[in-house]
């Protein structure tokens, strides 16, 4: 279960935050996640108040926004956006294409005490 792992990361970046701004405690976090990222949202959410409940973060809402994927279809020259690797390019049908974004993880947003 590598969310265990992102949780530890992510609860990482927001006590080193705290630690820089002062504050005490944390609201609420928003992430952004990549539509391929192949995150469990709902192992996330569990892990997340396992390993928070220690810290700043400790009872914090965890609002979860999923960022559709980018690729550049070769046989019309657009970006696109997509929500699977094996997806047809939207506008034109071709399966030439190249990910370009996707499948990444980001913190966005602390609301903070």
């Amino acid at each position: 279960m590598h969310e265990m792992s992102l949780c530890e990361s992510i609860v990482q970046i927001i006590e080193e935050q705290a630690r820089t701004a002062h504050f005490d405690a944390v609201r609420r976090v928003v992430l952004d996640i990549g539509a391929l990222s192949a995150v469990d949202v709902a192992a996330l959410r569990f892990c997340f108040d396992a390993v928070a409940a220690q810290g700043v973060a400790r009872g914090a809402a965890l609002d979860i926004r999923t960022v559709p994927a980018t690729a550049w279809c070769m046989a019309c020259a657009e970006v696109v956006d997509i929500n699977r690797r094996d997806a047809a390019c939207p506008r034109c049908g071709s399966h030439q294409l190249v990910v370009e974004g996707g499948d990444d993880m980001r913190i966005k947003e602390l609301e903070v005490d």
